[in-house]
């Protein structure tokens, strides 16, 4: 099992882990940086693997605090990556047609095919963590979710789809430096909305509730990862090498050539 993997029915305490951690990695950052680049080139080759053969489908799962990583990691990770076969799927507050269906609905729409990989920039998560600080449902209504997500996810495993989940773990005084470059750095300010300061009064109450998901929802088919996000460099390679043995696992092969396909080139001729 992975360090950073979040054993099925452990505990966790967010307390323990330490957002600077970097015991991965002994070497220096740019040497990190150079392998992550060597990772991702073996990432375009397994995508292209993937989308050649259609039979798999991959589901990466990415939630945090506000400031966490989330925009950041995708852009480094998928950097170069065909998008013919890699898609975003964001989810901000729900519209009044999604309120109107059950809250797995707009989810489900947005799940991978065959030889797709499908990132979540948050998902159906929310549906638990900021409906409970928020108090939008009743703690009945929310304590239901956790088993209803967990078949969910069997239900997506079943029918072959690898699913990953990570939460990009960030301190809060890290957050609060990150919300100051958003003011300060003219190119950022577009990211800075007020209202994640009042989030962030909300922290412990947020750190509570994202221990109860990763207790109660990493399993064997769908394992959460807790990775230390302070050090954007370091965050990256833990990723990127999750994401990549996994798909080296699926055993993918490229699909099998025409018969006798070198007879065909005197027609070209």
């Amino acid at each position: 099992m992975h360090a950073y993997q979040v054993q099925e029915g452990t505990k966790i305490l967010l307390s323990d882990y330490d957002p600077d951690d970097t015991k991965l990695w002994e070497s220096d950052k740019k040497e990190a940086k150079q392998t992550t680049k060597d990772f991702r080139e073996e990432l375009i080759n397994l995508q292209h693997l993937l989308y050649a053969e259609q039979k798999h489908k991959v589901l990466i799962i990415l939630q945090a605090m506000d400031g966490g990583g989330k925009d950041g990691t995708i852009r480094s990770i998928f950097k170069g990556v065909n998008p013919q076969g890699v898609r975003v799927a964001s989810f901000k507050v729900p519209t009044p047609e999604e309120i109107g269906h059950d809250y797995l609905w707009r989810i489900h729409k947005q799940t991978p095919k065959n030889g797709e990989i499908v990132i979540f920039n948050r998902s159906h998560y929310e549906d638990i963590l900021v409906v409970r600080v928020h108090q939008l449902v009743t703690k009945k209504v929310w304590q239901k979710r956790f088993q209803q997500i967990n078949n969910f996810e069997k239900t997506l495993s079943d029918e072959g789809t690898t699913i990953i989940k990570f939460f990009l773990h960030i301190s809060k005084d890290e957050q609060k430096e990150r919300f100051v470059e958003r003011i300060e750095i003219p190119k950022k300010q577009w990211k800075f909305n007020p209202k994640d300061i009042d989030e962030r009064k909300q922290w412990d109450d947020y750190m509570h509730a994202y221990e109860d998901v990763l207790t109660k929802t990493s399993t064997a088919h769908a394992p959460w990862y807790v990775i230390p996000a302070n050090r954007n460099w370091y965050r990256d390679y833990v990723i990127i090498k999750i994401i990549t043995e996994t798909l080296k696992k699926l055993k993918m092969a490229y699909p099998q050539p025409a018969e006798n396909i070198k007879q065909y080139k005197s027609l070209l001729k």
